[in-house]
């Protein structure tokens, strides 16, 4: 059985940083790109959007509203990925998901993840910024 969980999730003060884990256990990690995307409330749709993405070889795409304050990186060895976000904003608040994934032809990573196409995913974390 596949699992992803996510751990590190909680609150902190605007221009803050919090880290966030994902474990992931039943698959081989080279098999999937692995993401993160987060769902806010407080509005109609909750929207979902993607943050970051990694891929097998490393390489990172993210989410135009996190450039630069987020990190996403990954240990293979350990099955695990992690989200540095730092300078943290009232407008990160929201639910993170870790999702396991393979992007449709024609579409990044982000947008997969902004669109919810994805594999497997987590149970959230809470972020909260205020």
């Amino acid at each position: 059985e596949v699992q992803l969980v996510e751990s590190g999730g909680g609150s902190a003060v605007a221009g803050g940083s919090v880290t966030l884990s994902c474990t992931a256990s039943g698959y081989t990690q080279p098999d999937y790109l692995i993401g993160w995307f987060r769902q806010s409330r407080g509005n109609e749709r909750n929207a979902r959007e993607g943050v970051a993405a990694i891929d097998a070889d490393g390489r990172t795409a993210y989410g135009d509203s996190v450039k630069g304050r987020f990190t996403i990186s990954k240990n293979n060895g350990a099955n695990t990925a992690t989200l540095q976000m730092n300078s943290l904003k009232p407008e990160d608040t929201g639910v993170y998901y870790c999702a396991a994934l393979t992007p449709p032809a024609g579409m990044t990573a982000i947008q997969a993840l902004g669109a919810g196409i994805f594999r497997y995913r987590g149970q959230g974390t809470q972020v909260t910024v205020s």
